[in-house]
């Protein structure tokens, strides 16, 4: 599949333009410059051929922005990847001396080069754009990324003579989101499982804030690695900017498979540690537990940690947990197999047959109290559906369950069936009433 990179100095509409070919609010756009600090990837098509679309941060090495030298860095390894590329500029401003270095730079490459003269939002100003002929790049088109002017105009002169390449079918595989709080070490795992600098990594909390959709294979098995901007406290979520990319991280876990939830081992677990593990059971996702920075503790036992860890936030206890270095490699290795066995579970089936004889023997075991004089009937069981594996229990009156019996069942399955890192969904559907006669 071919690549098409989207690049310019800061605040000229690249994020909009990306969003516009994609179809999706994939990239965080706003006002303010510097926004962008990841590449970012996303599938899109034009007249039925399908390519991929990166978007880089903007390149200003004058910038006060501390990550500047980074998100240079990033830009740089989209263009070398890119099989064409696409420069844009901002008609309302006309040319800068930074569109005109870049420009000489992309130039130099030697790739098929498009300007996109952005902001221009009808053809009566379109004469905005022959100011830019002075930097030298032959194919220009003027666009305007909000309004959807001509982007299907500059895809098609973008891949002009390209053939298409044949579809692979590509598989997304199992989608793993990497989710935790601030500066845990999110973008430093994506990186080192990668084995390059895909993600701009800092000591400064909210470093990343758009989610990164990065593809993965290790073996045979493929994978999509989300990664995706810390959550903060909501208290702390005072720019725009920061409360979008929270958003963009509940999005990651809603569309994701299995979640690596990563704790800062020297902390330990925080509210909001207990919040994320709270939307990852809510919305059903399995997930594996990753206590980072371990290289860093000492004197401190693995089991004082899983116990505080467990009285936290006690849907945890089903999860694996691996105590990782996500800088020096520590146990990343055993990952994917903790990632393909609570993917495995969440996909498991159990007959109806084996489900009523689990039931009939726990109520043997511990009888349900009795409530208002009237104790809780169960006439069967079955499995509604997978991920997250649903099951109904077919009753004589809803209310009779308690909360401490509805537990029980739920402990003695777990103990009885494998569902390690997957959440358990169980509800109660009670006896229709007689229609009086």
């Amino acid at each position: 599949m071919y690549k098409l990179a989207i690049v310019g100095r800061p605040n000229v509409g690249k994020s909009a333009l990306f969003n516009r070919i994609c179809k999706k609010r994939i990239a965080i756009v706003d006002e303010a410059e510097g926004i962008t600090r990841d590449r970012l990837y996303a599938e899109a098509e034009i007249f039925g051929t399908s390519f991929e679309v990166i978007d880089t941060g903007g390149i200003d090495p004058r910038s006060a922005d501390q990550f500047r030298d980074e998100i240079r860095r990033q830009a740089e390894i989209a263009i070398l990847e890119a099989d064409s590329l696409v420069m844009v500029v901002d008609a309302r401003i006309g040319v800068t001396e930074l569109d005109e270095e870049l420009a000489r730079e992309l130039l130099k490459t030697g790739k098929p080069l498009t300007l996109a003269v952005n902001k221009i939002d009808d053809r009566c100003h379109e004469e905005r754009m022959h100011a830019f002929y002075c930097l030298g790049i032959s194919k220009m088109v003027a666009i305007s990324a909000i309004q959807g002017f001509q982007i299907a105009e500059l895809l098609e002169i973008a891949w002009e003579g390209f053939t298409p390449k044949e579809e692979q079918g590509r598989e997304h595989g199992i989608r793993l989101s990497v989710i935790g709080r601030a500066n845990v070490g999110k973008s430093t795992l994506v990186n080192t499982l990668l084995n390059e600098e895909r993600c701009v990594v800092s000591p400064i909390a909210g470093t990343t804030r758009d989610s990164v959709d990065i593809p993965i294979t290790m073996g045979e098995q493929a994978y999509t690695l989300i990664d995706t901007a810390g959550i903060r406290r909501k208290k702390s979520e005072n720019e725009v900017v920061e409360k979008f990319a929270a958003l963009r991280t509940e999005r990651a876990i809603e569309r994701s498979d299995v979640c690596l939830l990563i704790f800062d081992v020297q902390e330990g677990m925080t509210t909001q540690e207990k919040r994320i593990a709270t939307q990852i059971e809510k919305a059903g996702k399995s997930c594996v537990v990753l206590m980072n920075k371990w290289d860093l503790v000492e004197g401190f036992r693995m089991e004082h940690c899983l116990q505080a860890l467990y009285k936290e936030c006690p849907f945890l206890t089903h999860c694996p947990v691996l105590f990782i270095s996500a800088k020096t490699a520590r146990n990343l290795d055993k990952i994917f197999s903790e990632v393909e066995r609570v993917y495995q579970a969440s996909k498991t089936r159990i007959s109806t047959h084996q489900l009523n004889t689990f039931i009939e023997r726990a109520m043997q075991i511990n009888h349900p109290p009795m409530l208002t004089g009237k104790r809780l009937r169960v006439y069967y069981m079955t499995q509604v559906d997978v991920q997250p594996p649903r099951f109904v229990l077919f009753v004589n009156n809803p209310s009779l369950m308690s909360e401490s019996y509805k537990r029980y069942l739920v402990n003695q399955f777990r103990d009885k069936y494998t569902y390690a890192g997957t959440p358990l969904q169980l509800h109660l559907r009670g006896k229709k009433p007689q229609p009086k006669k």
